[in-house]
C-alpha cells in the first residue's frame, strides 16, 4: 500500500492519501494515536483521514466533541491493535473505583468518526467491566474491526446515537454489547465466551430502535447453552436478530428477564429467519417475538439509522471502496 506522508505535522500536503501517519517506529508522523487525534483541528468541517500502520498502540484515547468527521484506517484488522487494560474496580489516583464507564479504553465524543481495520481490545481479562470503546458520538461506523475483551466489551452508550458495524468481530462474556444507543450489525461474527448474555440493551422509551443484528453469525467456544441473546439492562430494552446463524451455545429461551418480571411487558426482543443449531423459536420465552416476514421488511438500515437527515452508512462504505 502506498502511503503518501505529510511535510509536517501541521501543515498537511495538498490532498494526500492520509493527512496523519502513525507509527510505533519513526516512520510516521505521530508515535502516538492520542497525538494524532489531537492535530486535527478543532471542529473542521472536512474528513480528516488517519492512517495506524501495524502495532499495538497501548493508549487510553479520548476523541473529543470537537475533533468530528475523523477517519482511522488501519494497516491491518489483526495487526494494527489499540488497547488499554483499566476495569471497573481499579483505583484511579484518588482511591476511587473507576467504574464500567472509567474502564473504557477509547471514548468516542466527536460525531462523523470512522473505523476501519483496526483491533480494539481491553486486556484486563475476566475482572468484571472492562469496556474497550464506549461511544456517544452520531453516525460513527466500524467496518472490518475486532472488538476483544470480557465483560462488557463494546458500550454503544449514549441514547440518540446511531452507528454502523459492517464485517466485525465482537467477542466477551456477560453483557459485552450494551447500551442505549441505536446500533445496525451487518455480517459480524459474534464470538461469546464462557457464559453469559450477548447484548444488554437499555433503549429508552421514545427510541424507535435499539440493537440490530442481520446476517450475523453467533459462533464461539462457549459451553452449549450457556448463552442468552439479551437481557435488558432497562425495562424497555430493544433488541433483534434477522436471518442470523445461531450455533448451540445460545440458549434454548433465547432471551433472560434480569429477573424483571415487568421488563416483559416493555422489553421488545424478537427474531426473524434464525438458523442453526441454536435457532429455536418453538423455545423461545414466550414474551419475546417471532417476526413475520412482513414485519422483518420494516427493518432496514435506512428505516433504522436514518432519522431526520437520512444518514445512510452504505453511502460512505460504497464510496471509499470504489
Amino acid at each position: 500500500m502506498m502511503i503518501c506522508l505529510l511535510v509536517s505535522q501541521t501543515t498537511p500536503t495538498e490532498n494526500p492519501q492520509y493527512h496523519f501517519v502513525v507509527s510505533t517506529d519513526e516512520s510516521g508522523d505521530f508515535k502516538s494515536v492520542q497525538e494524532a487525534i489531537m492535530a486535527v483541528p478543532d471542529f473542521r468541517r472536512n474528513e480528516t483521514i488517519i492512517f495506524i500502520k501495524d502495532g499495538e498502540y497501548k493508549e487510553k484515547l479520548v476523541l473529543p466533541a470537537s475533533k468530528n468527521n475523523v477517519t482511522f484506517i488501519g494497516e491491518s484488522s489483526e495487526n494494527t491493535i489499540i488497547t488499554f487494560d483499566d476495569y471497573a474496580a481499579r483505583h484511579n489516583r484518588f482511591g476511587e473505583e473507576m467504574g464500567t464507564t472509567g474502564s473504557s479504553g477509547f471514548f468516542i465524543f466527536g460525531n462523523d468518526f470512522t473505523a476501519r481495520n483496526i483491533t480494539f481490545s481491553n486486556t484486563a481479562g475476566p475482572v468484571g467491566q472492562a469496556v474497550a470503546v464506549r461511544i456517544s458520538g452520531d453516525r460513527i461506523i466500524f467496518e472490518n474491526c475486532r472488538f476483544l475483551g470480557y465483560q462488557d466489551t463494546l458500550y454503544p452508550h449514549k441514547a440518540g446515537s446511531r452507528q454502523f458495524y459492517k464485517n466485525c468481530y465482537i467477542e466477551g462474556t456477560v453483557d459485552f454489547i450494551f447500551g442505549w444507543s441505536t446500533a445496525w450489525f451487518e455480517n459480524c461474527i459474534i464470538f461469546p465466551k464462557n457464559r453469559g448474555y450477548i447484548t444488554a440493551a437499555s433503549t429508552n422509551e421514545d427510541t424507535n430502535h435499539g440493537f440490530v443484528f442481520n446476517n450475523c453469525s453467533i459462533t464461539g467456544n462457549a459451553p452449549e447453552h450457556s448463552f442468552y441473546l439479551g437481557r435488558p439492562w432497562r425495562d424497555h430494552a430493544q433488541t433483534v436478530f434477522l436471518n442470523c446463524y445461531m450455533s448451540e451455545v445460545v440458549h434454548p429461551a433465547g432471551w433472560h428477564n434480569w429477573n424483571k418480571p415487568l421488563a416483559e411487558q416493555t422489553a421488545f426482543y424478537a427474531e426473524y429467519n434464525s438458523f442453526g443449531p441454536g435457532a429455536s423459536p418453538e423455545t423461545r420465552v414466550f414474551w419475546s417475538h417471532q417476526l413475520t416476514s412482513e414485519q422483518a421488511a420494516k427493518y432496514s438500515i435506512e428505516t433504522v439509522l436514518g432519522g431526520d437527515d437520512n444518514w445512510n452508512p452504505l453511502d460512505k462504505i460504497i464510496h471509499t471502496n470504489q
